[in-house]
């Protein structure tokens, strides 16, 4: 018998193939989830968690490797790659404020996106292929990558792929908490799922002087008013408004006094897009858009703008092999469409490398509260752990499937 008929044809993928296996994992993921996130590290300090994670995947009795820096990577099975799936493992400048038993301990940091949650399914997806395989050889092997700085632009995907961890890949998965949707049910959508994301920093300078002579001064606090509500303004009539170009401005600090005019100001804030190609136009509009501004008021300008990521394009038949894992794993009604999130995923560099499909995994409690992400009070039902081994678990396998019939 071929390893294709062995290893795909022997599987009904169309039942439940994971529930009983993952039920026994439950527990310990459950656990190691909730050390992770107690201990919670900031983008490229991820050591300790890096250590956790291969800790558990050679215990499981895999063979995980050091990336660069921190984050690791596993394959299993063997044979030719079939696959990759990716999870994010860094944490945020966040002060937690939700008195679980298992909050943070590192002051001002905190798992506020759900990477706990991330890492902890792709251990899990690890741990259930690996014991499948030493039933029933799979036939190919799969990729799981456990990435680090996913939460600092332009994302340390760039740093995965530089390191030729994607070569070979012909499809790659990943998943995000959703905690707008239901726990058990897994939102998906093909084509963009998330946006493009850029950090922009800008710091005037000028002479300074007296609020009552403003003629004898660069008034920054007039000029960093212009550039704050004018580029957002004239942004959104020079670009397609189907591209849903958006700048908010997260920070803006000028002054000490009400009647002296500073010498030095400063405004930060983001700029997204729902559409690769107008990102591209946009980002280049915007620097010379706060020089032109500027100008007038004699200010010097320092802009700082850190081009982010694209959006997240999710294929078509990668969404179908999650869709019908879901389905089978879960039951038909587990699938839900989501909207394009105004957010940035660094998961969107790996995309443009290999095809495949980003997911938003279920965390809220059904009829509970509807959290949000990058919150101190984020606190994710810890049952989609199970229910996100699971269905990737599931997706893998449709995965190798689809991988040897092809080669067959």
């Amino acid at each position: 018998m071929s390893s294709y008929n062995f290893a795909a044809a022997s599987l009904d993928l169309s039942s439940p193939l994971f529930t009983q296996r993952v039920r026994k994992l439950a527990p310990d993921l459950v656990s190691f989830r909730r050390e992770v996130h107690q201990n919670p590290e900031l983008s490229y300090q991820e050591h300790k968690t890096t250590e956790r994670i291969f800790r558990a995947l050679t215990e499981a009795g895999l063979a995980p490797r050091h990336l660069k820096g921190t984050g690791c990577y596993v394959d299993v099975g063997e044979g030719p790659l079939a696959a990759a799936f990716r999870a994010d493992i860094d944490a945020l400048p966040i002060q937690e404020e939700t008195d679980l038993p298992y909050a943070s301990l590192n002051e001002g940091v905190m798992h506020a996106c759900g990477h706990d949650i991330h890492q902890t399914v792709m251990l899990g997806v690890a741990i259930a292929l690996h014991r499948l395989h030493q039933e029933i050889p799979l036939g190919a092997s799969i990729r799981v990558i456990f990435q680090p700085a996913e939460e600092q632009l332009p994302g340390g995907a760039l740093e995965v792929i530089s390191q030729g961890i994607l070569e070979g890949v012909p499809r790659i998965f990943a998943l995000h908490c959703e905690p707008k949707v239901d726990v058990g049910k897994i939102g998906t959508r093909i084509g963009a799922i998330t946006s493009a994301s850029d950090t922009i920093k800008i710091t005037l300078k000028g002479r300074g002087g007296h609020s009552s002579r403003p003629h004898l001064t660069e008034d920054i606090v007039y000029a960093l008013a212009q550039i704050a509500t004018n580029v957002p303004a004239i942004l959104s009539r020079t670009t397609d408004v189907r591209s849903g170009v958006l700048v908010a401005w997260g920070q803006i600090e000028a002054g000490v006094a009400p009647n002296a005019i500073p010498s030095t100001a400063f405004l930060a804030g983001t700029m997204r897009c729902l559409d690769a190609d107008a990102w591209k136009q946009a980002g280049a509009r915007l620097d010379q858009l706060v020089e032109q501004i500027a100008a007038p008021y004699g200010v010097e300008v320092e802009l700082e703008h850190v081009r982010g990521v694209p959006p997240s394009v999710n294929s078509e038949a990668e969404v179908s092999m999650i869709e019908a894992a879901s389905r089978a794993e879960l039951g038909e009604d587990s699938v839900v469409l989501v909207e394009q999130s105004m957010g940035g995923e660094d998961f969107a560099w790996m995309l443009q490398e290999v095809p495949g499909a980003l997911i938003r995994l279920g965390t809220r409690v059904p009829g509970g509260i509807s959290y949000d992400l990058h919150r101190g009070d984020y606190a994710p039902d810890e049952r989609a752990i199970e229910y996100g081994v699971q269905v990737m678990a599931s997706t893998a396998l449709r995965a190798i499937r689809a991988y040897l019939a092809q080669a067959s």
